[in-house]
């Protein structure tokens, strides 16, 4: 298993719980999310920046 560095722009126009649901979501495509935080927004675009830490297993990366 390695981990992996990943950013994502997530939608702003959801209410919180859909925002933390779609970043998951989102993040789950790249393997399984060990953190992530928001790190900017964009208040003109309605977007969040989200960097995260991913964990993929070898099977995964091959």
């Amino acid at each position: 298993m390695t981990t992996h560095f990943i950013t994502a722009e997530i939608d702003l126009q959801r209410s919180p719980l859909e925002i933390h649901r779609a970043v998951e979501a989102t993040l789950q495509t790249h393997g399984e999310p060990l953190r992530w935080a928001i790190t900017k927004v964009d208040t003109d675009q309605q977007t969040a920046h989200v960097e995260a830490v991913v964990m993929v297993s070898a099977a995964v990366e091959d």
